[in-house]
């Protein structure tokens, strides 16, 4: 009998790690959905000319915090925040976040000229 009670002893305690481990992996912040295209936590930008509402297929897709350089980006654009948490977008005139001009709050979209930006820097809240 105690081998019994000591198996089903060992046997819940498995079954309890297994279940705390797979809720934590699968945890999501209350409230977050892809808008059109961008990814919930992330940053995206469209091509030239592309409404994101019409087209959800963003050319570029930014997550870590900090500066981030752009390239052959020209002409209209929209740049979409979809983080969460306070966390905001700017977007700069210079290389490595330098000279930075416009800053985008959580849930918020901009469409705008990005011949003279150079970078976006990801604001931490």
């Amino acid at each position: 009998m105690r081998k019994m009670f000591r198996a089903a002893a060992v046997f819940a305690t498995a079954a309890t790690a297994l279940v705390a481990m797979s809720g934590a992996a699968q945890a999501k912040p209350a409230g977050t959905v892809p808008w059109d295209g961008c990814p919930s936590g992330a940053v995206c930008i469209y091509g030239e000319g592309v409404v994101p509402k019409d087209n959800p297929h963003p050319t570029d897709v930014y997550y870590s915090y900090g500066a981030h350089n752009l390239s052959n980006q020209f002409g209209q654009h929209w740049i979409l925040n979809n983080q969460y948490g306070g966390a905001s977008v700017s977007l700069c005139n210079g290389s490595n976040g330098t000279n930075c001009t416009d800053t985008i709050a959580e849930n918020n979209g901009l469409l705008r000229n990005f011949t003279p930006i150079n970078s976006i820097v990801l604001n931490r809240p």
